[in-house]
């Protein structure tokens, strides 16, 4: 299950159903709000499950890497006579048991563990940022089919009005009572096709944007059909930087939020683990100790008097004394791995930073825009094809005047729709970014299911 402060994705008042038109089978589906889609596609993520088996097999070789290798045992008979292979005629001859240990350099099996533990501890913050883009993905194929289908209903919606502009047309045109002309008659059948046309190029978008949902969500099987919510959130984003107006104070303060994001915490695991591989290394310079013992039992002599047993034992170790072309370019492979994946994550801390700001500026020029459309462009869109149809009843406009405004309307709406969607595209971005500002304040960054805000659809 998704965690709500985590993601900040909530659901838009909508449902998946199914349905296909034109055909006389009835079939039934599951219905997802976005935020039971974007939990389904993450409770079915294979990635997840080969994260967590990742770190089981770290976390497995980490035990073994801090054991000891096992004893080595000998047996033996030494010293036997080939003349006769009489056990007992030589006093040197002995049948042997022994045993050695090695003893790796210096602190070689805690630092091979301990690195091994260090890249295991990785995975849970990799599962963490995929769920996180997982989320974003979903969820803007899920806005994206979203947009299609509200589209499709606004231009079905003014496939009546085009319909009557062309009754009116040949109205006009067959009575002969106003200065309707035969191309007038035409152009309004043709953007009537035209709309045709256009309406069947967004099926066939919302179908392969539907099949591209459906291969998150495990399920292929069925069309999806989103039911279209009367209302639509204002997709707020409250910015933890919102409010902070002193450009070094906020710069600070998205740094401390961006070190803290799960792709830079599992890049820190890296470097720990990178930094424990350079002390490994320079174990290397440490002799490598071992010890072993041995037994040795002797037969009675031919005269059948005892023979004293022996028992031996003994240290031995290697000494790295020519360190120039062995050692010294161990150590300097593992402190140079070390230092490119410091590399790797300043890297990545700026494609973060520019990605957020990125995503913050389109933000607010999207909340402009909105602003815009719905304060003014819509309304003065409207009053100008109500006008241009006005002054041609009154035979007092042109017929190509009326179309144009009416396709030029219904864009607008088409636009306005287009924004809304996007603004929650964009805040789907924005809550990745601002993962960290998620847990640590439980409050909800963006709420895109609440009812400040109504989606401009002028039904």
């Amino acid at each position: 299950m998704i965690n709500n402060s985590k993601y900040q994705i909530r659901p838009l008042c909508a449902a998946f159903a199914l349905v296909w038109s034109g055909m006389s089978v009835e079939l039934h589906a599951e219905q997802y709000s976005l935020l039971e889609a974007i939990e389904k596609a993450q409770s079915q993520d294979p990635w997840l499950d080969g994260s967590r088996f990742r770190q089981e097999n770290l976390e497995s070789l980490s035990v073994n890497a801090g054991t000891l290798p096992d004893p080595t045992v000998s047996l033996g008979l030494a010293n036997l006579p080939i003349d006769s292979f009489d056990f007992a005629q030589e006093g040197m001859t002995q049948f042997k048991v022994g045993v050695s240990q090695m003893f790796p350099r210096g602190k070689t099996l805690a630092l091979r563990q301990e690195t091994l533990e260090k890249m295991s501890q990785m995975q849970p913050f990799a599962r963490e940022d995929r769920k996180a883009q997982v989320s974003v993905t979903v969820a803007q194929l899920w806005l994206e089919v979203y947009r299609s289908q509200k589209t499709i209903a606004l231009i079905q919606q003014d496939r009546g009005l085009f319909e009557h502009l062309v009754d009116v047309a040949e109205s006009s045109y067959t009575t002969a009572s106003g200065r309707t002309r035969q191309q007038d008659l035409i152009r309004a059948q043709l953007e009537l096709t035209r709309l045709e046309d256009r309406l069947t190029m967004l099926r066939q978008r919302r179908e392969s944007q539907l099949a591209q949902l459906g291969e998150w969500l495990a399920d292929s099987s069925y069309e999806l059909d989103i039911e279209m919510p009367g209302r639509l959130g204002e997709g707020h984003l409250n910015d933890p930087l919102i409010n902070e107006t002193g450009t070094v104070i906020r710069t600070q303060k998205l740094a401390q939020i961006l070190t803290a994001h799960p792709k830079i915490r599992s890049i820190d695991q890296k470097i720990s683990a990178g930094e424990s591989g350079v002390k490994l290394a320079k174990q290397s310079y440490k002799p490598q100790w071992g010890i072993n013992a041995s037994y040795g039992y002797r037969d009675a002599d031919p005269m059948g008097n005892n023979r004293a047993d022996f028992f031996s034992v003994g240290v031995s170790l290697d000494v790295p004394l020519f360190t120039g072309k062995r050692q010294d370019k161990q150590v300097q492979a593992a402190t140079a791995e070390s230092e490119a994946i410091k590399t790797e994550r300043t890297l990545v801390l700026r494609q973060l930073r520019s990605g957020f700001e990125t995503a913050e500026s389109q933000y607010r020029r999207l909340l402009d825009r909105r602003e815009l459309y719905r304060s003014r462009l819509l309304k003065e869109m409207s009053e100008q094809a109500e006008a241009s149809l006005t002054a041609y009843t009154h035979d007092d406009g042109d017929f190509a005047e009326v179309v144009r405004a009416r396709i030029a309307e219904l864009n607008a709406r088409i636009e306005a729709l287009n924004v809304e969607v996007d603004i929650h595209k964009i805040v789907a971005q924005l809550n990745y970014f601002l993962i960290p500002s998620h847990k640590k304040n439980s409050a909800v960054l963006t709420d895109v299911s609440s009812a400040s805000g109504e989606l401009i659809d002028h039904e």
